[in-house]
């Protein structure tokens, strides 16, 4: 893919997805999205030239999203609440139920784990991928995953 606009075509949708797992807010996500590609647009030319620009805009997205959590408000937090578009980017493979379950039990997440589930299990990254787009030592990847899915397992939902 040559051209930026071709990539956006391609990707953008794919790309949402990605911030919206990690946000689990469509304007937030959409937010995020638009923040990396202006960002990836400025050097195009370059992330195109280099090889895989599919890691690089993921990157890019995550960091937009790391770092809007560091920026939010302690008082702030993320609901589990899905609109119908929201549930639209669902794959419909869990039950309505176990879903908002997931969705309750995700949003309680340190930002990091989150993140690192997300690019484990729905973009089906290794941990050496996941290692290099947090910027971040394998073995803390996998400990960010391994942490993360302990919570999941044990979290009581009478706290979240």
């Amino acid at each position: 893919m040559s051209s930026f606009d071709e990539y956006v075509r391609a990707r953008g949708s794919g790309l949402l997805r990605f911030a919206y797992l990690l946000c689990q807010d469509r304007h937030l996500a959409e937010d995020l999205t638009q923040e990396a590609l202006a960002r990836c647009h400025r050097s195009w030319k370059r992330v195109s030239n280099a090889g895989d620009p599919d890691a690089y805009v993921r990157k890019a997205v995550l960091r937009q999203f790391l770092s809007w959590r560091r920026r939010k408000s302690a008082m702030e937090k993320i609901t589990a609440d899905m609109t119908a578009h929201e549930r639209s980017l669902d794959d419909g493979s869990a039950s309505r139920a176990e879903r908002s379950v997931l969705w309750t039990r995700l949003a309680a997440l340190p930002r990091k784990q989150r993140a690192a589930l997300v690019m484990r299990f729905y973009l089906d990254l290794d941990y050496a991928a996941i290692s290099a787009l947090m910027g971040c030592a394998e073995s803390t990847a996998r400990v960010h995953v391994h942490k993360g899915l302990a919570t999941l397992r044990t979290t009581d939902l009478a706290h979240v």
